[in-house]
């Protein structure tokens, strides 16, 4: 699982600084990038408080952070199909960004 480069890969399609993020999320820069970094294991309430703040499903975070041994199972062409739609979603203006424009 690498939860960390899916947070990483979210916060900056969706344009959003580790500072504002960890702002959004309650937690520390210093602690968000030990998290992007996968140099620590959040708890499910932090990656909740993430998700949130990022404005995705929290299951998002958890598919695009899976390695593939975690996908076993799921057939490829699913799998390829929920990539697809979860990079989709994140291509999709957030509150944040309609506020901007």
């Amino acid at each position: 699982m690498n939860l960390g480069q899916a947070i990483k890969m979210c916060r900056t399609r969706r344009g959003i600084s580790q500072t504002d993020l960890s702002q959004k999320a309650e937690c520390s820069v210093s602690y968000l990038s030990m998290l992007e970094n996968n140099k620590r294991d959040p708890t499910l309430s932090t990656v909740t408080r993430i998700a949130h703040a990022l404005q995705v499903p929290v299951g998002i975070l958890f598919f695009l952070g899976a390695d593939s041994s975690d996908l076993q199972g799921i057939d490829k062409s699913l799998q390829g199909d929920l990539a697809r739609t979860a990079l989709e979603l994140l291509n999709e203006p957030t509150e944040h960004q309609h506020a901007l424009i």
